[in-house]
């Protein structure tokens, strides 16, 4: 399938890249249709809306930065996305690059979660104040490269 995106011009995505968002993500609740789409800057990677070219959000995968993230989500949200074995969960966060050169963050406590047998995907909302929405990733990596 052809894609029109905001980074890379038009590019082919095969269809087990497409995702579907039901329930949309938060903010953005009436774009449900998405392409993961591969970033020039590895292991970053787009996810690209299908309904909105100009919309796209940077994702990472949170256990690149961090040894020990956790993303506890009750049994029956995943249900609502087919999820019913745990090695069909796939977890990314959306990364933030502010135009001023402050910190590059990931939004730890709103990952997406992506069942990797159907494509459909929700955003998360984790409890607790473990994690914030600004979670710098490069001090994360430090942290993880000093242990």
């Amino acid at each position: 399938m052809l894609v029109e995106t905001k980074t890379k011009g038009c590019v082919e995505i095969s269809n087990d890249r497409l995702i579907s968002i039901p329930s949309g993500l938060f903010g953005f609740e009436e774009y449900t249709d998405f392409a993961l789409v591969d970033s020039e800057y590895e292991p970053l990677m787009w996810l690209q809306s299908l309904q909105e070219k100009n919309l796209a959000f940077l994702l990472i995968d949170p256990f690149l930065i961090t040894d020990d993230y956790e993303a506890e989500i009750d049994d029956n949200e995943l249900l609502k996305i087919g999820i019913k074995d745990p090695a069909d969960v796939m977890v990314l966060t959306i990364v933030t690059v502010p135009d001023d050169g402050s910190a590059v963050t990931a939004n730890f406590q709103g990952p997406l979660i992506i069942n990797k047998k159907n494509h459909q995907c929700m955003q998360a909302i984790l409890d607790g104040s473990k994690y914030t929405t600004k979670h710098n990733i490069l001090e994360a990596l430090k942290r993880k490269e000093a242990k």
